[in-house]
């Protein structure tokens, strides 16, 4: 039977380092987890050492631009299929290389079957294209590597990433309504105070006669001069874009993005929409990392780097350190009250069941449910709040307009 070396925290968070022997590394995992230890690092005796092969040329490492995901996924589902029909590892790649289109991805997957070729293993060649393969896909691979289970972590890792990119997708489908209704509106008002309500200005003025108009008319009518003859149009059109920039720039630093994640996550509407959504994202990628069998201080750190929210990556540095104390998972999760009460009372049961991958899962699964009905909501209450807006302003646009007539009307009729 294989004999795994570990390092692992006992309850007093202090580290041990023995021996356990098992079929697996999620085995080992369990045996280790049963002592009552944390384990950090869990390798095959022998393991840590290197084999002599042939390097490639430096160049290659890092090479490869962005790939899209769905391309990704397809190659881990596709991979997985040729590995549980019994083909060595290079060849499955090298059949995969030839079936792509031209292109960066191509490219990528030949390089890796190229470092296969020259002894590297397949987490390590994948982990010198980092643009190309995450962090979460290089060490899910290394989890099947060690566990002899390849083809079923890959199989993993391709449901997980279809998943992702649907929450995804539903989001995205439900913001292009909205946006694509209020651009046309915004661009229509725009041309509407550029090009038409400035031609009733001088006309205005002369039915009037410097008579005092209405406040609206005088307020849209400024409106108006600003936008045609001050270069107004070219602000408003440069604000979108400006805020945009100014935005990206912050997020470099990361005390600016814990700071929007904050406020967004506060939020009346958008804030419950944020948080079941970055909660149903970092569950699923630590419910994944730990059933392929990657220790959960690595699995923590994964999520942590993967997370897509400022927030939720604080709250998961803090309990990767309490669990490096000898504290359990649930209880600095609830202590952050960041998340609800009800996912650190499901992580508890799922400590003390030995399930806590499965309970993650199901924890992501039914947040899944809640962004679908809460993006239905969202839809619904969208819609009459546009056409309130939209209403308001061309009825002030209007009233703009037509008041100064009716004043003038009426006027002439008590004559």
């Amino acid at each position: 039977m294989p004999v795994f070396q570990y390092e692992a925290l006992d309850s007093q968070g202090v580290e041990i380092k023995d021996e356990v022997e098992a079929l697996s590394q999620k085995e080992a995992i369990s045996k280790i987890r049963n002592l009552g230890y944390f384990p950090t690092k869990v390798r095959t005796r022998g393991g840590g050492k290197k084999t002599s092969r042939t390097r490639k040329p430096k160049a290659r490492r890092g090479a490869g631009g962005k790939v899209k995901v769905k391309f990704v996924t397809q190659f881990a589902r596709q991979l997985s299929t040729l590995q549980d029909a019994g083909l060595p590892i290079l060849r499955s790649l090298r059949i995969l290389e030839e079936q792509q289109k031209a292109g960066t991805f191509k490219k990528v997957i030949g390089y890796v079957a190229d470092e296969i070729e020259g002894g590297a293993t397949l987490s390590e060649a994948m982990g010198r294209f980092p643009k190309t393969f995450d962090r979460l896909l290089v060490n899910m691979v290394a989890a099947g590597e060690t566990g002899g289970v390849l083809d079923l972590i890959l199989s993993r890792v391709a449901d997980f990433m279809e998943k992702s990119q649907k929450l995804k997708a539903r989001v995205k489908s439900a913001m292009i309504y909205p946006i694509v209704v209020l651009g046309a509106a915004f661009g229509i008002v725009l041309a509407l105070m550029k090009f038409v309500i400035p031609k009733f200005i001088d006309v205005l003025n002369e039915m009037l006669e410097g008579a005092k108009m209405n406040p609206v008319t005088e307020t849209v009518l400024g409106i108006s001069a600003w936008v045609a003859y001050d270069y107004g149009w070219a602000i408003l059109l440069g604000v979108p874009f400006g805020f945009i920039f100014l935005v990206r720039i912050l997020k470099q630093f990361r005390i600016c993005r814990y700071v929007m994640d904050s406020i967004n996550l506060r939020l009346p509407i958008i804030g419950p929409l944020g948080n079941k959504i970055s909660v149903t994202r970092w569950t699923r990628t630590l419910g994944t990392l730990i059933s392929a069998g990657v220790p959960i201080l690595d699995a923590i750190n994964v999520t942590r780097e993967t997370a897509g929210n400022e927030v939720f990556a604080r709250m998961l540095s803090n309990v990767h350190n309490s669990i490096r104390q000898g504290d359990s998972f649930a209880a600095p999760l609830r202590q952050s009250k960041t998340v609800d009460l009800i996912i650190s009372n499901m992580v508890s049961v799922g400590e003390e069941t030995g399930d806590l991958d499965k309970m993650l899962l199901k924890i992501a699964d039914n947040f899944d449910e809640q962004v679908d009905v809460l993006v239905a909501s969202l839809m619904s209450l969208l819609e009459p709040i546009m056409i309130l807006v939209l209403g308001g302003v061309v009825m002030t646009i209007v009233m703009a307009i037509f008041m100064p007539m009716i004043q003038l009307i009426s006027g002439l009729g008590s004559m």
